[in-house]
């Protein structure tokens, strides 16, 4: 993959009428901070950061953020949207040195069709969307593919059943926690048996019926 480099502006202005007129410009707030540097204070274009989001990475892609002169590592640690236009308002950008240990959110994907799904009519559940993993950013996965074939209905897959290279990648989530279930399929109530239990009922409403009408006539 090609190196992706991200140009920013240092910001002079601060607070929340500086970020107006910082994004009517068509830019966006944002932070640089990390290990052993002070907080940095910059502007990017937002369409920089959807390419990023947009790759196989996603917000684990690191990238050279450029300003003044200066090239950093860098990755997206959060972004703030707007909840309605769904526009970014903001982004922080962490530090990566590249010889030194991490953690990293890692998404996880499903590979092939559950047994369970293909010939019962369950449904795979994903339960957990993302593993925490320690390791070098030059060892870090795009994606943490599971083989889900072997599941049947009723099955879990669990933090400890994927495997991971040990020598580079410390898992930090839980290995008890579910990533994927099969829940089995939905059964619908039969109408048939609601039906029966009308038909049982109504017999002896119409002998209560009758026998009041014979107790009228007494």
């Amino acid at each position: 993959m090609a190196e992706v480099t991200v140009d920013a502006e240092i910001r002079q202005e601060f607070g929340k009428n500086a970020n107006r007129r910082t994004r009517a410009s068509g830019r966006i707030p944002a932070i640089v901070y990390g290990s052993g540097l002070d907080s940095i204070a910059v502007s990017v274009d937002p369409k920089d950061l959807e390419r990023i989001l947009r790759t196989g990475a996603g917000h684990n892609t690191i990238f050279k953020l450029i300003f003044e002169g200066n090239a950093k590592n860098v990755l997206i640690r959060d972004f703030q949207v707007d909840p309605v236009t769904e526009e970014f308002l903001h982004a922080d950008f962490h530090t990566v040195i590249m010889d030194q240990l991490m953690t990293f959110q890692v998404p996880v994907e499903a590979v092939g069709i559950a047994e369970g799904v293909k010939l019962y009519g369950g449904v795979l559940d994903t339960v957990l969307r993302e593993i925490e993993l320690e390791c070098l950013p030059t060892d870090l996965p795009d994606h943490i593919r599971v083989d889900v074939n072997h599941l049947g209905v009723g099955d879990s897959l669990r933090v400890g059943d994927v495997e991971f290279d040990e020598s580079k990648i410390q898992v930090l989530s839980d290995s008890g926690q579910v990533v994927f279930n099969v829940i089995p399929p939905a059964v619908e109530e039969e109408e048939e048996e609601e039906e029966v239990v009308e038909e049982e009922a109504e017999p002896e409403v119409l002998k209560k019926g009758k026998a009041d009408e014979e107790a009228d006539g007494e």
